[in-house]
């Protein structure tokens, strides 16, 4: 095996790369802030800084109308999506907490995307299930529990149209997919991992973005 790159990511380096990036704005860097100051013992569970910017890209790449989010914690991953929609697009969001979520819809209303953003607080299998079965979803972003993982991908893919793209965030679950008698969450992202590598459906690709981001494309 010859892994080619061992660049080492610094905090130096971290900063670099954000510098090169494009900026997270006020409301962004608004909604980053009160989350970590609100819920500093859960705040990782907010996406990356780096990874607004790139699913704002993905969003534009793919020409994505209709977007899926599973996990929508304080709002900040679906306010980057949103802003990145056109101005009829749509984001369905899944969450359980109207205490995380408040903070999310305060932001989208002060970025001016309210209007493109769907919350529902349900169980996301219970909101999956109840959409359309035909393949209609342009994009999904899934970012919750993780021994559900494969039960959100069997309700999306299917749901998802021909090319439409998956994105799924902890795929390295911070190094913990390596133990193989791994249980709860990381075993979950470790059987995740293996049903989305084996799914003839899609062509997936396992990144080494923060903590794994897994692309998958519907054939």
């Amino acid at each position: 095996m010859s892994k080619g790159n061992s660049t080492k990511i610094t905090d130096e380096l971290y900063r670099y790369m954000l510098d090169h990036n494009p900026p997270l704005d006020a409301v962004q860097r608004g909604l980053v802030a009160r989350t970590y100051a609100k819920f500093p013992e859960v705040a990782g569970m907010q996406s990356a800084e780096e990874q607004g910017p790139l699913l704002a890209f993905l969003v534009r790449l793919t020409g994505a109308r209709l977007i899926v989010e599973v996990g929508t914690f304080t709002g900040f991953s679906a306010l980057s999506m949103a802003q990145a929609l056109p101005a009829d697009g749509r984001l369905i969001a899944c969450d359980v907490s109207e205490e995380w979520t408040a903070y999310g819809r305060e932001a989208w209303e002060e970025a001016g995307v309210a209007d493109r953003i769907e919350l529902r607080i349900a169980p996301a299998l219970e909101t999956l299930r109840a959409m359309p079965a035909e393949p209609h979803i342009d994009m999904a972003y899934v970012d919750a529990d993780k021994e559900s993982q494969i039960s959100y991908w069997e309700e999306l893919v299917p749901r998802l149209r021909p090319g439409g793209l998956i994105v799924t965030d902890n795929t390295l679950y911070h190094g913990t997919v390596l133990d193989e008698s791994a249980t709860g969450s990381a075993a979950g992202v470790r059987a995740f991992n293996d049903h989305v590598a084996a799914d003839p459906r899609m062509d997936s690709v396992l990144l080494a973005i923060s903590d794994g981001l897994t692309l998958s494309r519907k054939r």
